[in-house]
């Protein structure tokens, strides 16, 4: 029987001239202009509108394929390990041939994701779309001929075959598929991974982070069958050669914070930790462009908006309003909240170019916590960080009936539950082993409220978050004595430089009355007993990691 590989390549055979295999960078653009793909703006970079169902992910379509050889590897108690037949996914992957035997023509680009040559792996995407293979070309690093002769993966390279505009056909995936409410019939749309063949397929989703997430979920699968750590991270490295890496939820300040005029970026987004150190997955970045402005995020804004020659420019700007003399609105979501930029790290002044580096001296857990009882800066022993890594905790905050907002506790696995597919114990013994390899020192930074919760207390000001940065990728921050937080467990330093009020790193004390912060700190502290007692209580976590849980 022919292999669904065979079927591809006969009918990229059959089109002959109508496939664009690896076509330069400038024709990619000038393809996504004349086919309607993207209109050029004012600036010379490309913007592009999806519909509205493709303005974000689609996480209940978004589907691993569910086989006896590999799914002890894959954690299915998690909401978003969704399982499909492989019956259904090679329907899918005929149904996609059949589109693509339709189109006038088909774009092919072979990229690498990773950094390292030692474990970069090759990924060919098909696309009916050019704006998709310019998409590739920004975010999926160049072929490297080292990578081909030395990879892990040299001999299982990934193929993934992306139809953004076209949908499946629901009567025929009736029963395959989920039901969809909105639609009021079968999903037409398909996000699919085949983790034991190197397979994937984009079916109906226009939204750019479709392909760059599945492409993350790979890798998080794939390589701690390696040995190798996969974090969703960003990551620098200072003037001495020393890497920091930072990990937190959207709204707790990773960008911002990693955008440090003195040190190096290697990448924003997602990284593998080996044996050899840090490496960048991507060659570019996929930001979010709500409320961004040119005086606080002046590097980003100048990747997607410098002016240049449309033929030479690439970024893609998606999903964000235009007024028609073609100016930009980037405050303006009605359309969306998740207006997204993509365009290569070279966009960036400050970049260390080969996106890798050492081991980390440092890694930074950011949270955001609105209830204004995590404090602003703690240090983690290795099981603590281990249990922080499993919790990826943050607050978000939802409007309620009267109009008052609270804090909703927010967890996330490894600070990317969605893109996680193993096993927890995969991802948080193996941060365990590298901490205490390398010894790496983990701080806890918290980005949210002083002073009392949302609505009462205020965030806490950006140069003193800065500062505790700073003191924690120094070191300084050693220097002061520790305190046990009672609630958290965590290490509290008394003093830290660059903060006058040291008064302020016991968040007990900004409060104006003691009590209510203690009924505060108690009920979060019970709602990271009951989270891990739900997500973790059936899975094979060490006693000494869930000892250190709050409220327990």
């Amino acid at each position: 029987m022919m292999s669904l590989l065979d079927s591809l390549s006969g009918l990229l055979s059959r089109k002959g001239m109508a496939v664009k295999v690896n076509i330069p960078r400038e024709d990619m653009i000038k393809d996504s202009v004349e086919r309607r793909e993207a209109m050029v703006m004012k600036c010379g970079a490309l913007a592009t509108w999806t519909r509205v169902e493709s303005s974000g992910r689609s996480p209940r379509d978004t589907v691993i394929v569910k086989r006896p050889s590999s799914e002890g590897t894959i954690d299915w108690t998690s909401p978003n390990n969704l399982p499909l037949d492989p019956e259904t996914f090679d329907m899918a992957w005929e149904d996609i041939l059949q589109v693509f035997q339709d189109a006038d023509k088909l774009f092919v680009t072979d990229r690498m994701i990773g950094a390292d040559p030692r474990y970069a792996l090759p990924v060919r995407v098909v696309s009916d779309k050019a704006l998709t293979a310019l998409f590739t070309d920004n975010m999926f690093r160049p072929w490297s001929e080292e990578a081909t002769r030395f990879s892990i993966f040299k001999d299982r390279p990934f193929t993934l075959l992306a139809s953004p505009e076209n949908k499946l056909d629901h009567e025929k995936y009736k029963g395959r598929l989920r039901e969809d409410p909105n639609l009021k019939h079968t999903s037409n749309m398909l996000v699919g991974m085949d983790m034991d063949r190197n397979l994937g397929i984009v079916f109906g989703s226009a939204y750019g982070g479709s392909i760059k997430k599945l492409m993350f979920t790979v890798m998080n699968y794939l390589l701690p069958g390696e040995g190798i750590l996969p974090i969703h991270c960003s990551a620098n490295e200072g003037e001495n050669g020393d890497c920091a890496l930072l990990l937190g939820l959207s709204g707790t300040g990773k960008t911002t914070l990693s955008a440090d005029p003195s040190r190096a970026l290697l990448g924003d987004d997602e990284h593998g930790w080996s044996d050899n150190g840090i490496a960048n997955f991507e060659n570019g970045c996929y930001a979010k462009l709500i409320d961004l402005s040119r005086e606080k995020e002046p590097e980003i804004f100048s990747a997607c908006f410098h002016h240049d020659d449309f033929n030479d420019h690439g970024s893609i700007v998606e999903n964000v309003m235009v007024y028609p003399d073609g100016e930009f609105d980037l405050f303006d979501d009605r359309y969306t909240p998740n207006s997204r930029g993509s365009y290569p790290l070279t966009y960036l002044t400050n970049i260390k170019q080969s996106s890798v580096s050492g081991h980390p001296e440092t890694i930074l857990f950011l949270t955001a916590d609105a209830n204004s009882v995590i404090p602003p800066v703690s240090k983690l022993t290795s099981e603590q960080a281990m249990l922080w890594f499993l919790m990826g905790y943050t607050s978000k905050l939802a409007g309620t009936e009267t109009g008052i907002k609270e804090p909703v506790s927010t967890f996330s696995r490894f600070f990317g539950q969605p893109f996680m597919p193993r096993v927890p114990e995969a991802y948080a013994d193996l941060l365990g082993a590298k901490l205490e390899l390398h010894g790496t020192q983990v701080y806890l930074i918290n980005t949210g409220w002083t002073g009392g919760p949302y609505g009462t207390g205020h965030r806490i000001d950006l140069p003193l978050t800065r500062e505790m940065v700073d003191a924690c990728l120094t070191g300084e921050i050693e220097r002061s004595e520790m305190r046990r937080d009672p609630y958290f467990k965590v290490m509290v330093p008394t003093s830290c430089p660059g903060i006058e009020d040291s008064s302020m790193l016991d968040p007990g004390n900004t409060w104006e009355v003691r009590a209510d912060y203690e009924a505060r700190a108690r009920k979060l502290a019970g709602e990271f007993a009951v989270y891990f007692d739900k997500a973790y209580g059936t899975q094979n976590i060490s006693e000494k990691i869930a000892t250190e849980c709050p409220g327990k």
